[in-house]
């Protein structure tokens, strides 16, 4: 645990891919995130997110993609508030029950856990939002990914939309051009969808996310021509036509805990598992070059993935005297 702690703090340090300035415009907000906003108030901030990640790893080495992925779904509903982390309340109702979240989204007692760490080191100073973009970086890099200053001084919303978890985020079975509508919709372009998705480099997916891939992929019966036949017919052995739809496959199952561009490679193979997946080379020419880029030049990939996170960690936060600090994620304050 103590050597996997050290190779983060020190990768973190080494901020290799970090050509951004130190003051960040927030997308629809007139407020500016900075990396050095806890350097005064709670210095020990990042470090203290670092170990903890660190740990969980140690015992779960899922848990690295599952930090990304809800930050990646705090942002696209309602920008970058932490919304996803509440519970049904009196008037709120979770985007924990969304389609996109029920049964699949985790790493929310571990959330709770730095937050407590927080609370103890300096009190209702760090917020929710930006321990899931802290997590999200130092799961990248201790998964063996690129580094970046995290602009911070987000605040916690003090609501949730489960109408926009469900609508806002892209499903496995959307087409490339309502992905790519939903990523312009959040200030994300072709660049962003094609490099973010390389976050499933790592990580798992339930036969209930691609079935229809391997049966059904157009209601006509057939199964997806666009998915290696051999690949499908080891996917079938666990992934049948009804049931086992909780059984997880790996995204990338050449490197499934590595952070590397391997997921590209897959592509390019017709062995990506989702069609969200394969479509980046299949449905669009300027998206199949850039996944023949990556998967021939993992640095550019880790470049473009590093700003592509700022940019989508820039996505409508909550600044200045708008939402609150919350001292316990999963409820806002006004519920003790």
């Amino acid at each position: 645990m103590a050597k996997s702690l050290n190779i983060l703090i020190a990768a973190l340090s080494l901020i290799a891919f970090s050509p951004f300035c130190l003051c960040s415009k927030a997308y629809g907000s007139g407020g500016y995130l900075f990396p050095q906003f806890y350097d005064h108030s709670c210095p020990k901030a990042q470090e203290i997110v670092q170990s903890i990640v660190a740990k969980a790893f140690e015992h779960d080495p899922r848990m690295p993609a599952s930090l990304l992925r809800l930050h990646f779904h705090d942002c696209f509903v309602k920008g970058c508030d932490a919304s996803i982390l509440l519970d049904s309340s009196g008037t709120i109702i979770s985007e924990k029950r969304s389609n996109p979240n029920r049964k699949s989204a985790r790493g929310f007692e571990l959330i709770e856990e730095i937050k407590h760490a927080l609370e103890q080191e300096c009190p209702e100073t760090v917020s929710c939002a930006d321990i899931l973009a802290l997590a999200a970086r130092d799961s990248t890099v201790i998964t063996g990914g690129p580094s970046w200053e995290v602009p911070l001084g987000r605040r916690d919303s003090r609501g949730a939309s489960l109408s926009g978890s469900n609508n806002d985020i892209p499903a496995p079975n959307n087409t490339f051009q309502t992905i790519l509508t939903k990523f312009k919709r959040q200030g994300l372009d072709l660049v962003d969808l094609v490099s973010l998705s390389g976050s499933h480099t790592i990580g798992n997916s339930r036969c209930t996310s691609f079935r229809q891939r391997l049966y059904n992929q157009s209601g006509n019966g057939k199964p997806d021509l666009t998915l290696s036949q051999y690949y499908a017919t080891l996917l079938r052995q666990r992934c049948p036509r009804s049931g086992g739809d909780q059984n997880l496959f790996f995204l990338d199952f050449a490197t499934p805990f590595k952070f590397d561009n391997h997921y590209f490679k897959n592509l390019i193979m017709y062995k990506g598992l989702l069609s969200s997946d394969e479509i980046l080379f299949t449905k669009n020419l300027e998206s199949k070059e850039l996944v023949k880029l990556y998967a021939e030049n993992q640095q550019a990939f880790f470049e473009q993935f590093a700003k592509s996170m700022v940019k989508m960690g820039n996505i409508s936060p909550l600044t200045g005297a708008k939402g609150e600090i919350r001292r316990i994620c999963r409820r806002v304050n006004h519920a003790y």
